[in-house]
């Protein structure tokens, strides 16, 4: 690859519009890293969002395998030339980074690096990460990797571009899922104005009602009866009422989004709150109707607090595959696990009947294998449009 200033404009053009078909942050940065990489020809890329504990909140690697970024361990920490990048808004090119003084080493199943090029993300003064590459690709193959072609002013200037445009991808990324929140604060919201309005009545009825047939038992057996029969049907209503009014919630984002980038969004904030280890991996799915995707949503979201709050898991994957015309949801745990046997215990503590209504509501199936100490796997299965 050629990274003139010529030659690099339109690869920076398309590095720019990729970023810009995303809205969710974790999205986002996984194609700055991405794009930097290939636009530079680089072995390694990475991206690091601090936290405010001298750490990163978020840390996002391109060239690495899931294997090898397993066995690195946790995360970095704010020093050496990460720190100077995060805290001095300074560019850093190096021939060989192992011989920087800040070098502090590299844990044993880290990949060596040599050349260096690093630069802030930042909107304004405020720095919102540190974008670097190592191991400049070289058209022909160095005698060692002391020997490589290192990165050069080009190559600095061309990353300068996309670090101020990864930064406006960020931020606009950063507002888009501030915006969904106060989106979804306010359906909170709108729902229990509606509650109170369309449910508060029916169940002041139902009260004043319940009494009144508390007094006539002994001295009217007759009006007694009739008052319970009135206290079932205002029962009845009432949950008809509420019924209809969570209905109607359809989630604000999954309209916006679609049901991957929002079963997505949704486990990435639950693997951060939980000590467990919540993954996701989507193959291949279609768009399904409105009603399927809802549901396969809330079945996602009631395994999933099933797995969190109740098993004791270390793990829970989540995927969702496309199935014929359908799609098909499993999210399966290592935790405690239990008897599938007693199902109408199980049934009312994990919501299983639910999760069964609400696929069979759609023309689907669900299945639940579990077995105490094994864990459980929850599978649905939901027909294509």
């Amino acid at each position: 690859m050629t990274n003139g200033p010529g030659a690099g404009i339109p690869a920076v053009s398309t590095a720019i519009l990729a970023m810009s078909r995303h809205l969710e942050v974790r999205d986002v940065l996984k194609t700055i890293v991405a794009s930097a990489r290939e636009l530079l020809d680089a072995e390694y890329a990475a991206l690091g969002v601090p936290d405010d504990h001298g750490g990163f909140a978020q840390f996002v690697v391109d060239g690495v395998s899931a294997e090898q970024w397993k066995a690195i361990g946790p995360l970095p920490r704010q020093h050496g030339i990460l720190a100077a990048m995060l805290h001095n808004a300074t560019p850093e090119r190096l021939a060989d980074v192992r011989e920087d003084p800040r070098f502090g080493g590299w844990p044993a199943a880290h990949p060596d690096m040599s050349d260096f090029l690093g630069l802030p993300v930042a909107d304004g003064d405020e720095i919102l990460g540190a974008l670097f590459l190592a191991n400049k690709r070289c058209p022909e193959p160095p005698l060692s990797r002391r020997d490589g072609c290192g990165f050069t002013e080009d190559d600095e200037r061309l990353l300068g571009i996309l670090a101020q445009h990864a930064a406006i991808a960020l931020t606009n990324a950063r507002l888009y899922e501030r915006s969904r929140e106060l989106t979804i604060a306010g359906e909170r919201a709108r729902l229990a104005h509606e509650l109170h309005d369309a449910v508060a009545q029916k169940l002041f009825s139902l009260r004043l009602t319940a009494q009144a047939a508390t007094a006539l038992v002994d001295r009217d057996p007759g009006r007694a009866k009739d008052e319970l029969h009135q206290v079932a049907a205002l029962a009845a209503e009432a949950a008809d009422e509420l019924r209809a009014a969570v209905v109607e919630l359809r989630p604000a984002a999954l309209d916006e989004d679609g049901l991957v980038a929002t079963l997505r969004s949704q486990i990435q904030v639950l693997d951060r709150a939980h000590a467990a280890r919540v993954t996701f991996e989507a193959q291949g799915v279609r768009a399904l109707p409105s009603a399927q995707e809802e549901a396969v949503l809330r079945v996602a979201q009631e395994a999933l607090h099933n797995a969190l709050r109740h098993s004791g898991a270390e793990s829970v994957e989540v995927t969702l595959s496309r199935n014929g015309q359908g799609a098909l949801l499993r999210i399966a745990d290592d935790g405690c696990g239990f008897d599938p046997g007693a199902v109408r215990r199980a049934g009312r503590h994990l919501g299983l009947v639910s999760m069964h209504d609400r696929a069979g509501g759609v023309g689907g199936k669900l299945t639940v294998e579990s077995e105490p100490g094994k864990g459980t796997a929850v599978e649905m299965e939901v027909p294509g449009g």
